[in-house]
């Protein structure tokens, strides 16, 4: 029984980490066709970028959720130290994504919701009517 346990844990291990390969993917293709929309489109500015790399940043930290999640249930059952190592590992680095990302993602709203100067006078306020 428990080795049929096992070898279910092993398969939805796989599943998942295919989950998180799938995730990866779809994050990456269209990261990369966001930003070549950008690039072809010159008016566009540093926080349109800032906004396609925080969204890409998203599918990544989604990617390594599934992949903790994978890692978990691979050692679910008597794990080596080099197991839990790597769990150890896609956790901190996830931890670490996710802190910095909400920290990003704070500093890119407050540049979406600044005013933008004026073309005539970029350094002066405009006038209230």
């Amino acid at each position: 029984m428990e080795a049929l346990l096992h070898e279910f844990a092993r398969c939805v291990a796989l599943i998942i980490e295919g989950i998180a390969i799938v995730i990866i993917a779809l994050g990456s293709a269209k990261a990369l066709l966001d930003f070549g929309r950008i690039t072809i489109a010159t008016r566009r500015g540093q926080v349109e970028k800032r906004v396609i790399s925080l969204d890409y940043a998203h599918w990544l930290v989604a990617g390594l959720t599934f992949q903790l999640a994978a890692d978990v249930v691979s050692t679910s059952f008597a794990p080596s130290w080099n197991e839990l190592g790597r769990l150890a590992a896609v956790a901190a680095i996830r931890t670490f994504l996710s802190y910095f990302l909400d920290h990003e993602m704070e500093t890119t709203r407050r540049l979406q919701q600044a005013p933008v100067p004026s073309e005539s006078n970029p350094g002066r306020p405009q006038p209230s009517a």
